[in-house]
């Protein structure tokens, strides 16, 4: 559909309305979709796909027309079309880059954003980790870990959420904007974009005796997550929940694990997984809402009652918006989760997944965001 059609409807309906003629934004925003279904290079055709959508009355039928006749009639030779101006004040510079109308009404009906989601880079440029011990992880390694973590967190600190606003740089036409305003002043392409949706996330570690071998690697990751944006909270248990933001948020590593060191004293201690999350949800529960993601980091291994750990984790699932439970031995190809504490806290899980390596840390993003 070119430019011309557009503003030649813009025109019509117009002058319809200052006829008497009953045509609101609605109606012309039909009227441009209607166009979508016939040849646009026969008059004809297009004659009576603007009928059928803005005549409602047989009497209504000579005056539009004369308003037709106006407004698709060929323009004099050298004539400057100055009836409607198409302003792009922040819209892109390259032709192809601008939806045609079609395509924003086809938006406009899926209610699609039009944006590919960012691709996950595969795991082939990865080391292979899966039988490293996490501990012995070199400074490189780490960078990498650290940029991993904080694509992750900068996504999910602002995904955008159903709702729409107006906005001058957006890429996105907000039709319905423009029409209503094409209406009644010369046409101005308005913008528009998703709101940003302000994702909490809150990660829960195990650093138990049963978790040595991935807490050091998973603290890492915690680290550089809480270091990226302000709305991580982090926690870590043992036998007892402790929560670790502020210390987590040290600018330096070598002083947060000291930092850390002094705060946890049950590091690599026994496992009460069920005890310590009732601990969360009674003091930190309200921190967790629809907007929250919740990261438990935990291999499953629990000494306490499976019963409690079930009637919490309902408890963290109905507040949540997901609970993400990362198991390090998912990573194995003949793990299954047999223990008593998986079984219980399975049914209240959004997304199951490993953590064993890097691999599975760049999977992780697409759990969260999907």
């Amino acid at each position: 559909m070119t430019a011309d059609l557009v503003r030649r409807t813009v025109v019509l309906c117009r002058d319809l309305r200052s006829r008497g003629m009953t045509v609101t934004t609605a109606h012309a925003i039909d009227a441009i979709r209607a166009l979508r279904c016939v040849r646009m290079e026969s008059r004809e055709r297009v004659y009576l796909a603007l009928r059928c959508v803005l005549v409602a009355r047989p009497e209504e039928m000579e005056i539009f027309d004369d308003a037709f006749a106006v407004a698709f009639s060929p323009p004099p030779p050298g004539a400057v079309e100055n009836s409607v101006r198409v302003q792009r004040r922040s819209a892109p510079r390259d032709p192809a880059a601008v939806p045609s109308l079609s395509s924003w009404a086809k938006q406009e009906e899926e209610g699609g954003d039009g944006e590919d989601a960012e691709a996950v880079p595969a795991a082939s440029d990865m080391p292979a980790v899966v039988q490293k011990d996490f501990s012995t992880f070199g400074a490189d390694e780490l960078a990498d870990i650290q940029r991993i973590a904080s694509r992750i967190a900068r996504r999910l600190a602002a995904r955008p959420s159903r709702r729409w606003a107006s906005d001058r740089r957006g890429r996105r036409i907000d039709l319905r904007r423009t029409m209503r305003r094409a209406l009644a002043e010369p046409l101005d392409l308005c913008f528009r974009r998703r709101k940003p949706r302000k994702t909490r996330i809150v990660a829960i570690c195990d650093v138990s005796g049963s978790m040595d071998l991935y807490s050091r690697f998973l603290l890492q990751f915690l680290y550089a997550l809480q270091g990226t944006v302000a709305r991580v909270e982090s926690f870590v248990f043992s036998t007892v929940l402790r929560r670790v933001t502020d210390v987590l948020r040290q600018p330096d590593y070598a002083r947060m694990l000291r930092g850390l060191s002094a705060e946890v004293h049950d590091w690599s201690g026994g496992t009460r997984i069920g005890e310590s999350l009732s601990t969360f949800n009674r003091d930190w529960g309200r921190i967790v809402d629809r907007r929250t993601v919740v990261v438990i980091l935990s291999d499953g291994w629990d000494t306490g009652d499976p019963s409690l750990l079930g009637a919490e984790m309902e408890m963290l699932q109905r507040r949540s918006r997901r609970v993400v439970w990362l198991n390090p031995l998912l990573g194995s190809a003949d793990y299954q989760p047999l223990t008593q504490g998986m079984q219980a806290a399975l049914p209240h899980v959004s997304v199951f997944a490993p953590a064993h390596n890097l691999a599975a840390l760049r999977a992780l993003e697409r759990h969260l965001l999907s």
